[in-house]
Formats: C-alpha cells, structure tokens, sequence
C-alpha cells in the first residue's frame, strides 16, 4: 500500500504512521518545495524512518540526510514530474515483482468501463 500526499500535508497525519519499518519515498528536486522537502525529511528520520528521494542529479545536499537516492535529470519545472514519474513507475514495478504480485494482471482490475 503507499499514498501520496503534498509536503505540507506531512504534518497533518502521515507523519503519525512513520516508524522503523515505514519506508518513505519523497520527491525532492530543486523546485519551490525544496526546502519543506527537507523539513520533512528531518521529521522521518528524527522518528526513524527510512527515506528514498528522488533527486536534482548532481544534488549532493540530500545524499547524507537520506538513505537511498535516485537522481533524475534537470530540466524545466513544467517538465520535472514527467521526468521524475519514471523511476517511480519502475520502484512500484520493481516492488510488486519482489512481492509476487502479478503486474501483468493485478487483482479486483476490471478490462471494461461501463458508462451510464
């Protein structure tokens, strides 16, 4: 199970479920979040969890604070999340094989829509 909540929602609940075995996977590219990024970041570690960021390459900043970083290109702000869903699409993958999931048909998945 994962969710995605925005930096300022941290605080107000996410932050509650953070522990040792709670892995945390933040985007943290050189945007205007960057610096709430951080904060965040501070607060997971201070209750031990685990932090995967999704980094500006060359972002040296970071590499320290978290335990695992996967650099992505620089490039415009309207363009950064399509460069950043990539390596996530792939660690979703990647996690879902590790588990057994069968990614090629997942359960409770419906081939058709019905329209009212």
């Amino acid at each position: 199970h994962a969710e995605g909540y925005p930096a300022a929602e941290m605080k107000h609940g996410p932050i509650a479920l953070i522990d040792e075995n709670m892995p945390v996977v933040v985007i943290a590219t050189k945007d205007s979040t960057y610096e709430k990024i951080i904060s965040n970041i501070q607060e997971v570690k201070a209750r031990k969890g685990r932090v995967i960021a999704v980094v500006s390459e060359g972002d040296d900043h970071l590499a320290d604070m978290v335990d695992y970083t996967i650099p992505v290109p620089k490039t415009m702000n309207f363009l950064q999340p399509i460069v950043t869903i990539i390596p996530l699409q792939l660690l979703a993958y990647h996690i879902a094989v590790l588990r057994g999931c069968n990614v090629d048909q997942p359960r409770n998945l419906a081939k058709s829509v019905t329209v009212e």
